[in-house]
């Protein structure tokens, strides 16, 4: 599944080229794709509206309307895809955006996971949504109160999008690895010190992630780099980049997790 950097990574790229656009028409090739109106309503109230910008919150994709909010969750397997009017729809396209200039835009979903809401009311669907682990109001003793209020093992805490927005798999293994923390440790046996380390890894692999436009994984996404610089996910028994020691694989709330027992002991 896309993570943080690479929805930010597609926002990106489509942020230019879609900014001022106005939405002439909308196809919906698969009706589940849509979650909020029915086909008849969307492709009616989407109509002629205009593009203001390109966002992202958490794992979601937002184009702010003239009149509503256009929301995106990629899922598995979803993409955003540009293409010129004349350009064949490919079999995986379940909806499609006919802009003013000559071009569409496909929702491609191959797994048929992703959704899309077109609501006047974002925070409807938003609203319970964690904080933004790169927002500058996301401080280190903010992160620490919010452990403390949880007895629960970090990694699924830091999966939890109502705890933090945008966190997955893969980045939240790479911060656990950077910070020295087990994955099973226990939310509240973090101290204060050692909550500022896995709140400036968190930070650090993100950053990182995005620079490198996220991480290509198979057929899920591609374009990026950070694959390349993985210290544990994906690397069950090969050394440890810091250590030596073979990563381990274990699998904590159904997630396959990737660590390091030398560099990661838990203390509870």
């Amino acid at each position: 599944m896309p993570e943080l950097p690479e929805v930010e990574t597609i926002v990106r790229r489509l942020r230019d080229d879609l900014s001022g656009r106005q939405i002439e028409s909308a196809e919906v090739l698969w009706n589940r794709t849509l979650v909020t109106p029915t086909p008849a309503h969307f492709k009616k109230n989407i109509r002629g509206q205009k593009i203001r910008t390109v966002k992202r919150r958490a794992k979601y994709i937002l184009l702010p309307l003239s009149l509503d909010t256009l929301i995106i969750h990629l899922r598995m397997s979803g993409d955003l895809l540009l293409r010129t009017e004349g350009t064949p729809l490919h079999k995986h396209d379940r909806l499609i955006l006919h802009l003013a200039d000559g071009r569409y835009l496909a929702f491609s979903n191959m797994r048929k996971f992703g959704r899309v809401w077109l609501s006047p009311s974002p925070e409807d669907i938003l609203g319970k949504l964690g904080p933004e682990p790169l927002s500058e109001n996301f401080t280190a003793a903010l992160f620490y109160r919010r452990l403390q209020q949880h007895k629960r093992q970090i990694k699924p805490l830091l999966l939890d999008q109502h705890f933090l927005a945008g966190m997955g798999n893969i980045y939240t293994d790479e911060a656990l690895h950077l910070a020295g923390l087990h994955p099973l440790e226990k939310s509240d046996l973090i101290g204060a010190e050692q909550a500022e380390t896995l709140w400036r890894s968190i930070r650090t692999v993100l950053q990182e992630g995005i620079r490198q436009n996220g991480t290509s994984i198979d057929w899920i996404y591609r374009g990026g780099d950070f694959q390349n610089s993985l210290r544990v996910y994906g690397r069950e028994s090969e050394p440890c980049l810091t250590c030596g020691t073979p990563i381990q694989k274990i699998f904590v709330g159904q997630r396959g997790t990737h660590f390091c027992p030398h560099c990661q002991k838990r203390t509870g």
